[in-house]
């Protein structure tokens, strides 16, 4: 039987990051036989401590890759019964089938705190998406401790990654009539105090911008008041930071502009602002102090806008637009906008700006027809009714 012990994976302190900080050389070329190792782990526990230190990770990031390493130190350890100086390809070839089926020993369905010892590292079988990612981690990991002098050799250079599907086709998204629904729904959501009226004028702008932006989650709530303007020629442009700390600019149409106008008007504000206010552009309704929300709030609120729509459209029949919009999450009006927009032939390489893919075979994936429209235009052709 295993057993999960607690493993201390928090990132080092400033004043505790090793020499390699200092004097890892600039070039990024591997230390031969005889260098000497520009780190001070003693085990490879603090490896991966150091690891996620030098990483300059989101707390997100942070939290996954300690995920992730635990899972593979505690392999090494119970598993395997070896150091990461010790592993071969072999190895780490066999902790990839691992994560396909990891043993019953090794999973539980409750998410029990870290140092209960009923805590187990899976919750069941890892996908193939979630392998590469795992994968990833421990590669970078092992990378590092070569890099650094903690191991001679690196196994994992010779570990091919794990190959997920992609899919090719984007099929998370909602139509037209369903986004419609759910913006009459927020439309005419009854308000008794100042807090939900302001809450309703601010789901009705978050609503509206993410479908006819295509902006990310973080990109929006990450924004200021400042970062909607005109340059006088009577466009209106919302200003973002994209992946990879990437500015992007993407077109602000007459709805939303009006949107964010009545916005600001429910929070005693003036309808325009000028680009240096530094004011969040997504405020919580329940402060006078103009806070920004979080993330996973500005989410949470937006799945309360598609169930109720949900509830909306079943009592009208309308099963199909209820069964989408229950499923809905906020990335899904970002699939929402492309998909609408390569269906009504915008250029696939507008959409690529305006998304901010780097890749533009990642916007062809939503060129495609809905569903409806294929079944339709093909049982509509001459040779679509079938053979009599």
């Amino acid at each position: 039987m295993p057993t999960f012990l607690p493993i201390d994976l928090d990132p080092l302190p400033e004043q505790g990051l090793d020499r390699a900080a200092a004097h890892r050389p600039n070039t990024g070329a591997f230390r031969g036989a005889h260098d000497e190792p520009v780190t001070e782990a003693r085990n490879d526990a603090e490896i991966a401590r150091e690891y996620i230190s030098h990483g300059e990770l989101s707390p997100k990031s942070i939290a996954n890759t300690q995920k992730e390493l635990y899972r593979f130190l505690t392999w090494c350890r119970e598993e395997m019964k070896k150091t990461f100086h010790q592993l071969s390809v072999a190895d780490l070839n066999a902790y990839k089938e691992f994560l396909k089926q990891p043993p019953d020993a090794w999973i539980s369905k409750t998410k029990w705190p870290r140092k209960d010892p009923r805590y187990r590292p899976f919750s069941g079988p890892l996908s193939d998406a979630s392998r590469r990612q795992s994968m990833i981690a421990i590669k970078g990991l092992l990378g590092f401790a070569e890099q650094t002098g903690y191991l001679r050799r690196n196994p994992a250079r010779l570990v091919k990654n794990v190959r997920a599907a992609h899919a090719s086709r984007i099929t998370r998204y909602l139509t037209p009539q369903a986004i419609a629904l759910a913006l009459q729904n927020v439309a005419e959501r009854p308000v008794e105090t100042e807090a939900a009226a302001r809450q309703r004028e601010r789901d009705r702008f978050l609503l509206i911008a993410f479908a006819q932006t295509g902006a990310r989650l973080n990109e929006i709530v990450g924004a200021h008041m400042g970062s909607i303007y005109s340059e006088g020629d009577g466009r209106w442009w919302l200003d973002v930071m994209g992946k990879g700390a990437k500015p992007r600019r993407l077109p602000v149409p007459p709805a939303m502009l009006s949107a964010y106008r009545d916005y600001r008007r429910a929070y005693g504000l003036l309808p325009q602002t000028s680009r240096a206010d530094r004011m969040p552009l997504v405020l919580s309704s329940r402060s006078r102090e103009f806070l920004r929300i979080t993330d996973e709030a500005a989410s949470e609120a937006l799945k309360a806008v598609f169930q109720a729509a949900a509830d909306s459209a079943a009592a009208q029949g309308d099963g199909d637009s209820a069964s989408v919009l229950r499923q809905a999450s906020t990335h899904w009006l970002r699939h929402s906008m492309l998909t609408n927009h390569a269906n009504n032939g915008v250029q696939l390489k507008t959409l690529q700006d305006t998304a901010g893919h780097a890749n533009i075979a990642t916007t062809a994936a939503y060129l495609h027809k809905t569903d409806h429209e294929r079944h339709d235009e093909i049982l509509g052709s001459p040779g679509g009714k079938g053979i009599a």
